[in-house]
């Protein structure tokens, strides 16, 4: 069943663990089932070629965190949970050499496709879990996710350790995901989501159920230790911690996202480390 959306039908809410294969089958399942509703949406904001980091609208073009627009040129880029690969087709347009985007979702890939033919920058891409990327070791310059598949993944520090491998020497991680504080506030953009109503430490996944208790949609919890700690544990060097604040003037409601709590608290983390 869909909501009046578009999207999956939520089901029973719960929190408990959650395992790579529990977790790979349900966001498999939900973002193929969200895919058209999610792009209709959301799909304006993103813009088709375009590169947006997070809901507070931060942009690449704006922020230059995989490095040297000139050196990008040169790169071989992957971006991790691409979706409807706005983001590297946004690269693509600008003459980056090689960006392939990879999905869990066979729609959104489809999404991808249509983007290709609509606006002439097509953009290789890959069906695959990034819990075991399908690619060689030292394969990509620059390895990056714009709320891709880490916040989907149960262990931070085999995710993290998947990307580094790809990674050549010198090459760059960047990726965003919901500010880890968030995690201890109701996902309500209102005034009524400004109250802790969790606890931070509590890392049980949020948990979707059918009414078989199978797991429909999933989405786990890492504090900002887990991700600096998963960092150097594979290899690499954090360089920032980008925080964006919610800009004047964007009233834009998005999830738990909006203006309100946008200027309290964060609302995205953007992780930038380099492989010495």
């Amino acid at each position: 069943m869909d909501d009046e959306n578009g999207y999956p039908d939520p089901g029973h809410v719960e929190r408990r663990a959650v395992d790579a294969r529990e977790s790979a089958r349900a966001g498999r399942l939900w973002w193929d089932g969200a895919a058209d509703a999610y792009q209709a949406e959301h799909g304006a904001f993103l813009g088709d070629a375009e590169f947006v980091w997070c809901p507070e609208g931060l942009t690449e073009a704006e922020a230059r965190l995989l490095g040297d627009p000139d050196e990008l040129v040169r790169a071989r880029v992957l971006e991790v949970g691409c979706g409807a690969g706005q983001c590297g087709r946004w690269l693509r347009a600008r003459g980056a050499r090689e960006v392939v985007g990879f999905d869990l979702s066979l729609r959104q890939l489809q999404h991808s496709r249509r983007i290709d033919t609509e606006t002439g920058h097509a953009l290789t891409t890959v069906q695959a879990d990034a819990q075991r990327l399908p690619f060689a070791d030292a394969a990509f310059d620059v390895v990056f996710s714009s709320f891709g598949a880490f916040p989907f993944v149960p262990s931070a520090d085999d995710a993290l350790a998947e990307a580094a491998r790809v990674l050549r020497p010198g090459g760059r991680l960047v990726f965003s995901v919901t500010h880890p504080l968030r995690w201890g506030f109701p996902d309500d953009p209102s005034e009524h989501g400004l109250t802790v109503h969790e606890s931070y430490f509590d890392r049980r996944a949020y948990v979707e159920e059918d009414d078989d208790g199978n797991a429909v949609y999933v989405e786990h919890h890492h504090t900002v230790g887990d991700w600096v700690r998963g960092i150097a544990r594979a290899g690499l060097v954090l360089r920032d911690l980008v925080e964006p604040e919610w800009p004047e003037g964007l009233d834009r409601v998005w999830g738990g996202w909006g203006p309100v709590r946008g200027r309290m608290i964060p609302g995205t983390a953007i992780f930038s480390a380099d492989r010495p």
